[in-house]
């Protein structure tokens, strides 16, 4: 019987990649302050530090490219990209953005404000970040499984609707502008969120008329695992799935640079007619004419293209079990991992990875830092350094510290996965002498971006 996933295209160019000594790395790092954003892409071997606008664009979205309206107003390129999204999400407006930040900051802007109260399966980053810059309160509210990194569950992304429903109760429907799904859940392993969740949220928000927005970056990769997982919809295609998703939802904002598989751009989807007159004005001022919202035409006939590659399920079979493999690989040597692995990326557990590291000297951060001195991989820390606060002297940490291996669409091969999963092995038995990290400067936003570091004695 034959096992290996193959990839479902061929590879037509390529870009070479620099080799490096440990030496030059130590030096590198030191230099930009041990925060892996700010090393150069040119110094990095393998890099896993996001899967957002990484991908390997297709033959046909680069002739799709060729074909792009920059027509100022009306260009035929928006009204492709307008047609095709409509028909995914079966939304009425359609309002380009040049990523999906960009249509976080004009939602939470209209929508937001001090006082209000956004509930959310997990925020990520930007999400979070928008919702708070507009004075409004970020709740978390997943699953208890989805902390328990070392257990197995199908839809560790669900959102916790008793929770949910004490929040509403607890806060006035009135102060809720709206509540959000993330498809899949980044913070917490890139896990998938149930239909069921998906349509019970519906009917709770339903009680209390409350609109409920996704956050589709990765829905297609959403719709496989619930072919995959879910009762009654193997038979179903991942294109009737993800219909059923957006029907439950009012809404959603989208990162066109996950799974559109583009290099840049997003959109806000909205049924609210009052709700996406005041996106318009606002995306005028901020992005750009209705008809390109900050984007090239070129890049949107992209996208058109990209939504329509996303949902072959060859393509999704590959992209699912290829990140599978490289966790399988670091379980079968002993490396904590968070289970079961998500859509898009293997999340190492930094607390069991490193047990002699207090949050408070950023595990995360730490394990990052040894990965790229090691082998040249780069990574991203999502623990106490993205999410951890000190209030009045008091630090909180984040309720799970992680590492992210995100894997960009259509880029590496098994080669360059099994070396990373090598050096990830090699670092793990070598763990007891890592040390931790302190802050020395740090933005009053995100400032996982452009904080510096320094290792610190354990």
């Amino acid at each position: 019987m034959i096992k290996t996933i193959i990839e479902p295209f061929k590879i037509k160019s390529v870009e070479p990649i620099k080799f490096t000594t440990a030496e030059y790395r130590r030096r590198i790092l030191k230099e930009a302050y041990y925060n892996l954003f700010l090393v150069k892409a040119e110094d990095v071997l393998i890099d896993l530090l996001t899967d957002l606008g990484t991908a390997a664009m297709s033959s046909k979205q680069w002739a799709a490219i060729m074909d792009g309206d920059e027509s100022y107003a009306g260009s035929k390129s928006f009204f492709k990209f307008e047609e095709v999204v409509k028909r995914l999400t079966g939304f009425r407006y359609i309002i380009p953005t040049h990523q999906g930040r960009a249509a976080e900051k004009i939602l939470f802007t209209i929508a937001g404000g001090k006082g209000k109260v956004i509930p959310n399966n997990t925020h990520f980053d930007t999400t979070r970040a928008n919702a708070e810059f507009s004075g409004a309160e970020a709740v978390d509210l997943p699953v208890p499984l989805a902390l328990e990194t070392d257990k197995y569950g199908d839809f560790k992304g669900d959102i916790d609707l008793e929770k949910l429903d004490d929040l509403i109760k607890r806060t006035g429907k009135e102060q809720i502008p709206f509540c959000m799904l993330t498809l899949t859940n980044n913070s917490v392993g890139g896990q998938p969120v149930s239909m069921k969740n998906i349509r019970d949220t519906r009917e709770l928000l339903n009680s209390y008329e409350i609109p409920l927005i996704l956050d589709a970056c990765r829905f297609a990769e959403n719709a496989y695992f619930i072919k995959l997982r879910e009762p009654g919809y193997s038979g179903k295609t991942v294109e009737e799935i993800a219909h059923e998703m957006f029907s439950y939802a009012d809404g959603c904002t989208m990162s066109a640079k996950k799974d559109a598989l583009v290099n840049i751009g997003g959109f806000l989807a909205l049924n609210d007619g009052n709700l996406a007159e005041k996106a318009r004005s606002l995306l005028i001022m901020t992005e750009g004419f209705p008809t390109y919202g900050g984007l090239a035409g070129r890049d949107l006939d992209a996208i058109a293209q990209g939504l329509a590659e996303v949902l072959d399920e060859d393509y999704l079979k590959y992209r699912i079990r290829s990140v599978e493999y490289f966790g399988d690989k670091l379980l079968r040597e002993g490396v904590p991992v968070l289970v079961p692995t998500g859509g898009h990326a293997v999340f190492l557990d930094a607390s069991r990875f490193l047990p002699h590291l207090p949050a408070r000297m950023y595990p995360g951060q730490a394990l990052a830092a040894e990965l790229y001195l090691e082998g040249g991989i780069r990574s991203v820390e999502i623990g106490s350094v993205m999410f951890g606060k000190e209030t009045d002297g008091v630090f909180k940490g984040a309720p799970l510290e992680l590492v992210r291996l995100a894997i960009p669409r259509r880029v590496y091969t098994q080669s360059h996965i099994d070396f990373a999963a090598e050096i990830i092995i090699e670092v793990f038995k070598r763990r007891e002498k890592i040390p931790g990290y302190r802050i020395t400067y740090e933005p009053p936003y995100l400032r996982h971006f452009t904080a510096h570091f320094e290792p610190t004695e354990n």
